[in-house]
């Protein structure tokens, strides 16, 4: 049942958020002196939220949440992971930046379909923004080469959620990575839901949002999952040189009628 694929999640991110966290040194004091997570992509999306109410799902352990509450939003995160809740809430309150964090299912928070269940709870003129890793990349396996299919409609069991941050080294850590955690074994398995572009833009579509941008970018912010992953500048991670460029990010931005 999909339920228990979630269950699963839920514990399998439960140990890799310590995982990640532990790499990141103190991000209270790294907030406090004005510090922020956002990448220049994200700050772009999200425009001038100043005084707006802003619902961050799969807020994970609450960094960029609180990035955007710094804008002058009023933040409420969700997440799945208990761990991340719990962090993202001491996270607040340690740095001084208000927000609120809620523990659930996104499937249960909104009781419906995510498309839909964003389209209910914008207000009219109110935006849906979205930059994720391009579901075309993750065909592949670290060396390149082809593994996964684009077009997959059942849930692709993997080992458990691993320590990307570890993998990816400075590039997901704004400022004083530390060693932390090593060597990282996830005692949970998780499994991955995946969606190609289309079914996302369609999804959206039929919630009656309407799409304003779609956008593309030949690298992936931070992230390093592939082998010889090069940083162009800014933590842009981008395939070796001489390989060709693809889609390895996408964003969203949807507005409600």
């Amino acid at each position: 049942m999909k339920q228990d694929l979630h269950e699963a999640n839920r514990l399998s991110w439960n140990a890799a958020t310590v995982a990640h966290n532990s790499h990141k040194g103190d991000q209270a004091a790294f907030f406090r002196k004005g510090g922020s997570t956002l990448f220049p992509e994200e700050a772009g999306l999200l425009g001038d939220v100043t005084g707006l109410s802003v619902l961050h799902l799969q807020c994970n352990a609450g960094q960029d949440s609180l990035s955007i509450a710094r804008l002058g939003a009023e933040v409420t995160g969700v997440d799945i992971s208990d761990e991340a809740i719990d962090f993202a809430t001491r996270l607040s309150q340690q740095s001084g930046i208000a927000a609120r964090f809620v523990r659930s299912d996104v499937y249960d928070y909104f009781r419906d379909a995510q498309a839909r269940g964003v389209a209910q709870l914008l207000k009219p003129g109110g935006r849906f923004v979205f930059i994720e890793f391009h579901p075309f990349a993750l065909v592949f396996d670290p060396a390149w080469k082809f593994h996964y299919d684009y077009f997959n409609e059942a849930p692709v069991p993997e080992e458990g959620v691993g320590d990307y941050v570890a993998e990816s080294g400075d590039g997901l850590v704004r400022e004083g990575y530390e060693r932390g955690v090593d060597n990282f074994s996830n005692p949970h398995p998780s499994f991955e839901f995946t969606w190609g572009v289309g079914q996302v833009m369609t999804a959206l579509s039929l919630a009656g949002l309407v799409i304003e941008r779609l956008d593309e970018y030949p690298y992936a912010n931070g992230w390093k999952p592939f082998e010889g992953m090069r940083d162009i500048g800014g933590r842009r991670m981008a395939p070796p040189e001489g390989m060709p460029r693809i889609p390895l990010m996408y964003s969203i931005s949807a507005r409600k009628p």
